[in-house]
């Protein structure tokens, strides 16, 4: 498989994670009849698609797949003009990857450097009940892209008057001396693009989990829109 396709997590191996797709917010009291905010999480089942080992990869690591997705088709009629059909669903070249773990296409797929990864084979399932209420976890995705925004917005920079004689309302303000530094210093924050970028949240808390209907819920926000994967791994500060 391709290696754009893959993305592999950095540093130390883990004991568990799972991917899961962004259901929404709501809130539930808990036992001692608080009122929670929580993000509901659809995690797993997720298939495992390839092994990595040492002696073939170079490392040790797990490949699983989550969220079914359709074939892309490609037909020929009888003067050769193609039809295509799912155009932006799984290829060819990735379905084959799939059929030797015996699974369907997904649409998500990612590795994760388990501890235990040699005790794991192709075709293995990961379900939500990999986790338990209490835990804690940090919680990967993609924050919602806001396009282009102006400083205010972006960085929280107070805005001038706003009064018809003021001609300072809602820009940045300086961006540095004149003649002498006679540049603009690395990091100075200006208006730009805003958002879509690989947000962490560390230490959430666990605070139901339905093996069942394979749900998370997890307390306070987790970033990203809707629909959107996020991966949930075991909490790297709570293992300290």
């Amino acid at each position: 498989m391709k290696r754009s396709a893959v993305e592999k997590t950095g540093g130390k191996s883990m004991k568990k994670a799972i991917l899961a797709t962004k259901v929404g917010m709501t809130q539930i009291f808990n036992a001692d009849g608080v009122l929670v905010p929580v993000t509901v999480l659809e995690a797993g089942p997720c298939s495992v698609t390839q092994i990595k080992t040492v002696e073939n990869d170079g490392y040790s690591a797990v490949q699983v797949a989550f969220a079914d997705k359709k074939e892309r088709i490609v037909n020929k009629d009888a003067n050769g003009k193609k039809e295509i059909r799912n155009r932006h669903g799984v290829n060819k070249a990735q379905m084959g990857h799939f059929a030797k773990a015996g699974v369907s296409g997904k649409r998500f797929v990612k590795e994760f450097k388990f501890e235990n990864a040699a005790e794991y084979n192709l075709g293995d399932v990961i379900k939500a009940d990999i986790f338990a209420e209490g835990d804690k976890i940090d919680a990967t995705g993609t924050s919602k892209g806001k396009g282009f925004q102006g400083a205010i917005k972006r960085h929280g920079l107070h805005r001038g008057p706003m009064g018809h004689g003021s001609k300072f309302h809602r820009h940045a303000g300086s961006n540095g001396a004149c003649s002498d530094p006679s540049r603009v210093f690395k990091g100075k924050k200006m208006p730009g693009q805003m958002g879509s970028v690989k947000v962490t949240i560390q230490n959430l808390e666990i605070v139901k989990v339905d093996a069942e209907q394979n749900l998370i819920l997890v307390k306070g926000a987790v970033p990203g829109p809707k629909k959107a994967c996020v991966v949930l791994k075991e909490s790297v500060k709570a293992s300290k």
